[in-house]
């Protein structure tokens, strides 16, 4: 059985899966999210995609790293459910990032105005966890700013093939790109926050 916990695209899947199966290897698509903190708790969401038997098979294994394991039918569904989750991570970081620029820039005590809105509507993961980095201008690793980015490419061409216009994940990918162009690509995704001003 091959558990394939990297980030691909769903036809790369599927590939994988139809060459294994010739030599009659198992092939689950099982990428993962939760950043470096869910990693060393053990605590990965895992999105798995293949046949049900075989995840069932090693479930116990998975769930020695993840705490959230979900099956999602058919090989390539693992990837697809990640590529949601890259599309809602993108426009959740960047408009933390705005919210940060501009409450800096209104000099508001922005420790506490996170502290504050965390307990709201506005509360997320992005902004409990890397609102401190994007304050602080210090980006320490998470999640690479260049893997998010080749997710991306992934989402858009899913988006493209159904014919839906994603304009906030597209403008993510562009401001993506020009960060990586500037030295970026090896920084945590919250360096969005560099595109922004003042800083």
């Amino acid at each position: 059985i091959v558990i394939d916990l990297s980030t691909i695209s769903p036809k790369s899947a599927e590939s994988n899966f139809n060459l294994l199966a010739k030599k009659k290897i198992h092939y689950l698509d099982a990428p993962v999210t939760g950043g470096t903190e869910a990693a060393y708790k053990g605590e990965l969401t895992i999105l798995i995609g293949g046949d049900k038997n075989v995840f069932n098979q090693v479930y116990n294994l998975l769930n020695t790293i993840g705490k959230n394991i979900y099956h999602f039918g058919t090989t390539g569904n693992g990837q697809r459910v990640k590529a949601i989750n890259q599309i809602l991570v993108a426009g959740t970081y960047a408009s933390v990032a705005e919210a940060v620029s501009i409450g800096q820039g209104l000099k508001l005590p922005m420790e506490e105005v996170i502290s504050a809105l965390n307990h709201g509507a506005a509360g997320s993961w992005a902004l409990k966890n890397r609102s401190k980095s994007m304050i602080e201008d210090h980006y320490p690793l998470g999640f690479k700013l260049s893997l998010h980015h080749k997710d991306l490419i992934i989402a858009l061409k899913l988006a493209h093939d159904l014919g839906i216009d994603l304009p906030i994940t597209s403008k993510v990918k562009n401001i993506e790109e020009e960060l990586i162009s500037n030295g970026y690509e090896n920084y945590d995704v919250s360096v969005l926050r560099k595109s922004l001003k003042p800083n």
